[in-house]
């Protein structure tokens, strides 16, 4: 088995977990209240952007062979992922430029950027997020929710091509030679600071 999917399977019960948080049932359904999703959304664009640096420090570091997927992840999700997020701030009305991070966010991104000291580190505190929130799309997308702004949400994490990305690194990931053991922890904490990034502050 490899790192990835080693890691996979010690992560899946805390993405099922995620997959029954209350803000995520609300996605799911449709029917979330937009005060909820509009503090969840502006600690995820401030993360998101912090998520950028992470993939560039990381890219610093790459073997030549992964400079380039690591360049595209940050351009992905810099012109991608954060267009989709300031797209919904306009439709939420969400001031994106006055948000300011809540604990659990200002945890998370602190942990990501310290452990992109060390690439294999790195990419194993990153990991549960592309991977858990391809996997929640992937389950919410099996019904898809009626509410358009939400079902474009579901719709861009079920989307293929972000499975792809999410594919990509994992075998950056089985190619870092980082200690498995050592991998595993710095796992196993992301996917804590993921289920803890769903509980919004007031």
């Amino acid at each position: 088995m490899s790192l990835a999917a080693r890691l996979q399977e010690l992560g899946l019960p805390l993405v099922q977990e995620q997959s029954r948080h209350p803000l995520v049932v609300g996605i799911g359904r449709g029917d979330l209240a937009e005060e909820v999703f509009r503090s969840w959304l502006e600690q995820d664009y401030l993360f998101l952007l912090d998520y950028v640096r992470v993939f560039s420090r990381l890219a610093w570091q790459a073997p030549a062979e992964h400079v380039g997927d690591l360049v595209d992840l940050a351009h992905a999700t810099f012109h991608e992922e954060l267009s989709l997020h300031r797209g919904l701030a306009g439709e939420f009305g969400v001031d994106l430029a006055g948000a300011v991070k809540g604990g659990p966010c200002r945890a998370y991104t602190e942990f990501l950027l310290e452990s992109a000291e060390s690439y294999g580190d790195g990419l194993a505190a990153l990991y549960p997020c592309m991977w858990g929130y391809s996997t929640l799309g992937s389950l919410l997308a099996r019904d898809l929710p009626r509410e358009p702004r939400y079902r474009r949400w579901v719709q861009t994490y079920s989307d293929p091509g972000f499975a792809a990305s999410t594919r990509r690194v994992a075998v950056m990931l089985d190619e870092s030679g980082v200690d498995p053991d050592r991998a595993e922890r710095f796992f196993m904490s992301g996917m804590r600071h993921e289920l803890a990034f769903w509980d919004v502050p007031d």
